[in-house]
């Protein structure tokens, strides 16, 4: 093997383990990249979907009502759920008559256009947690049903961005 046949697969080598370093570096600290196993957020998101989401989202500032956001479970840590934020510290989220209220006023703008089927709460957001729902609101396994009904701030994984299949398509 000759001189210059050893420092190209060198550098082949190099070039190799700076893509794999990168995106492991990438993928640990700053995306998120997740596959939708449910229907539970529909229409916004579709079963089968691939999306990204970004760690540091909430370095410098609190998550918001309306931020679909990926987390653990909070009755399975082991397993990562997306969700959108409906109640944030202090709230007081309920459902009646098929409509989310927050704090008693009617959720606005409410991110989907279905109706709930049962009343539910009032629940009382405790601090540094969060109520979360699923777009498709009944047929979603989400803060009202959950055995910890609330998710802790530092749970939150990262802020959804975008889809990126089958389409490209932003969340925020």
């Amino acid at each position: 093997m000759t001189k210059e046949t050893k420092k190209n697969i060198l550098s082949w080598v190099i070039t190799i383990g700076a893509a794999v370093l990168a995106a492991i570096i990438l993928n640990s600290f700053i995306i998120l990249n997740v596959s939708i196993p449910s229907s539970s957020m529909e229409p916004t998101i579709s079963k089968g979907d691939r999306l990204i989401g970004f760690r540091l989202a909430y370095l410098t500032s609190d998550p918001q009502q309306g931020d679909i956001v990926i987390f653990k479970y909070p009755d399975d840590e082991k397993q990562k759920f997306i969700k959108r934020i409906i109640g944030t510290p202090g709230d007081t989220v309920e459902g009646i008559d098929g409509v989310v209220y927050v704090n008693g006023e009617q959720l606005s703008p409410d991110y989907t256009d279905i109706a709930i089927r049962e009343d539910f709460g009032p629940f009382e957001v405790p601090e540094d947690s969060y109520f979360m729902m699923g777009d498709n609101r009944n047929d979603s396994l989400d803060s009202r049903y959950w055995k910890n009904t609330f998710v802790k701030r530092d749970k939150i994984l990262g802020k959804a961005e975008f889809t990126f299949f089958p389409k490209i398509e932003w969340l925020g």
